[in-house]
């Protein structure tokens, strides 16, 4: 058996949205996987964006420690990934019937967005017998590895929607996505003053994006277009999907010859005049596979996979909030499940961690709710091993 961890700690030094305690995060949880838990240092890969010696925590390199995490896995193996950092959600761009209507993201260095969908992908190729832990302490963090059984939690939407809602409208709205980040003072015996978001509006993230690429005709509606354009095919599994969608309708409204690399910025100029269009919308709603109707984007239509454990730090409508300033700063869920550890001396179970952390974190006057999402097998399973 071997123990292998990723830790991604994202400060976003010098951007509008910095935060102060991710890098702490990741430097407490690596000294609690080797004292607590046995992990050797080699097998413990870091991923922090204030020390340009570390690999950086862009979309690109976080999706090929995913990948090489869980290819290199054995059965019998652990596997455990920690996030700290910026968290955001897009409505589904598909009309997909998502567990939590939502695309729960989180948010890399360089805002090469990595979604719900996109970690389930790489959960699914776990091999058998090898757990897979995901601890992330991030804003709309509920669900975050899609179509995984909520044990415990509240994110999960209680009456599926029956009538057909163009997708595109909502993503000009900004109910539930465009947000104004907001600071929490708490007080009392275990308060903690200074506390922060770690939530990235779209519009924040946009005119970051903007300031990143020298782009700027970025909008809300063409975000996904928008992402394509500029990372390419180190652009999401999902943005991708998505663009050879829209390349087919380009084809057919514009002409043969197009080229999935080529198209960006001409996508998003065609999205904007395809907002209303629910015609044209159909065809990306739905394809056809063989005789059997799917929806593309990945929706799990009910089915709930065993594989992936994940203790998020909030509901996916909530906040995770970032604590203190400069190198006392923490994660709030982070602090919660570091402090709870030290006392059982790592020996709780996922159950009883995050109700722990529940109860800490309600009696230190944080309002987020930490959720714990997996197979029936893993709730009353020993944490991480």
């Amino acid at each position: 058996m071997v123990k292998k961890a990723i830790l991604i700690g994202i400060n976003y030094p010098g951007t509008e949205g910095e935060l102060r305690g991710c890098i702490n995060d990741v430097t407490r949880t690596h000294k609690s996987l080797v004292q607590l838990f046995g992990f050797s240092e080699e097998n413990i890969t870091e991923l922090i964006d204030t020390d340009k010696s570390k690999i950086q925590p862009t979309g690109k390199n976080i999706r090929r420690a995913f990948s090489d995490l869980v290819d290199s896995a054995k059965s019998g193996d652990v596997l455990f990934v920690h996030y700290s950092g910026h968290g955001t959600r897009l409505p589904p761009e598909t009309g997909e019937d998502d567990d939590t209507e939502f695309d729960e993201c989180i948010v890399p260095s360089d805002h090469n967005y990595i979604t719900d969908d996109d970690i389930r992908e790489i959960v699914d190729k776990v091999p058998k017998g090898c757990s897979f832990t995901f601890v992330s302490d991030s804003c709309h963090s509920g669900g975050l590895i899609d179509s995984t059984k909520e044990q415990i939690g509240e994110s999960f939407k209680k009456k599926p929607k029956k009538e057909f809602k163009c997708p595109f409208r909502r993503l000009l709205s900004s109910k539930g996505v465009v947000k104004k980040e907001t600071s929490t003072k708490t007080d009392g015996e275990n308060g903690i003053n200074n506390a922060r978001n770690r939530f990235l509006p779209l519009e924040t993230s946009i005119n970051m994006l903007k300031r990143a690429t020298g782009k700027d005709d970025i909008e809300v509606g063409n975000i996904r277009a928008t992402l394509f354009d500029v990372f390419g095919e180190d652009a999401s599994p999902k943005v991708k999907k998505f663009m050879k969608v829209i390349l087919s309708n380009l084809q057919d409204s514009i002409g043969e010859g197009l080229m999935l690399e080529n198209i960006g910025k001409l996508a998003r100029d065609f999205l904007t005049e395809k907002l209303n269009d629910e015609e044209f919308l159909k065809p990306a709603i739905e394809t056809q596979v063989g005789n059997k109707k799917e929806v593309y984007a990945g929706a799990c239509n009910g089915e709930l996979r065993n594989n992936g454990i994940l203790l998020s730090g909030c509901q996916t409508d909530q906040f995770s909030a970032d604590v203190g300033s400069k190198d006392k700063a923490f994660g709030a869920f982070t602090n919660s499940i570091h402090t709870i550890l030290a006392e059982t001396k790592g020996k709780i179970s996922y159950k009883d961690l995050v109700l722990k952390s529940r109860k800490l974190l309600e009696k230190q006057r944080y309002p987020q709710r930490p959720g714990l999402y997996c197979g029936d097998s893993y709730v009353n399973a020993s944490f991480i091993c």
